[in-house]
């Protein structure tokens, strides 16, 4: 799925400037190890999702008040290194696809205090009304649309590992 934006009147405005989300690790996301437990890093996701549709100027749960939802279609993450209890983790989310009906989001998880690369992730999602059909923003919420082309990433890179 490539991005092109085919609409009459394509996006030249300006991008934004996102910036990353940090997370602190809590005690409770510890396995026996005393490492964050696998599962945490997905949740850890869709925090840095949320955050970025917030920098954005448009919060998931306005779409939601908009009865749009946009569930998760694939979810891929690879570990790099552990994290502890109380480690920092700065999460670059970017979108590099995006086409008014699905988008793509990928993150680079790296420790706050050394930089050292923990995981890279990403995400597929698509957009659905209430009722569960699909729905093409481009069509439907232009404006929405125009803001989702504010965070696109037109590099398009994957993540790098």
């Amino acid at each position: 799925m490539s991005v092109k934006d085919t609409r009459i009147k394509p996006y030249t405005g300006e991008k934004i400037k996102i910036r990353p989300y940090e997370r602190i690790a809590r005690y409770h996301e510890t396995d026996q190890m005393g490492i964050i437990h696998h599962s945490n890093y997905i949740l850890w996701m869709e925090e840095a999702r949320m955050d970025l549709m917030d920098q954005m100027g448009f919060s998931y749960k306005a779409m939601e008040d908009m009865e749009i939802i946009s569930p998760v279609l694939s979810v891929k993450c690879e570990y790099k290194s552990m994290v502890h209890f109380h480690d920092t983790v700065v999460i670059e989310a970017r979108m590099i696809d995006y086409n008014g009906i699905k988008m793509k989001i990928v993150y680079r998880m790296t420790d706050k205090e050394t930089g050292e690369l923990r995981a890279v992730a990403e995400s597929e999602h698509c957009f659905l009304n209430r009722g569960g059909k699909p729905i093409s923003l481009k069509r439907s919420y232009p404006e929405l649309d125009t803001k989702f082309f504010t965070l696109y990433d037109e590099d398009g890179d994957e993540v790098e590992h």
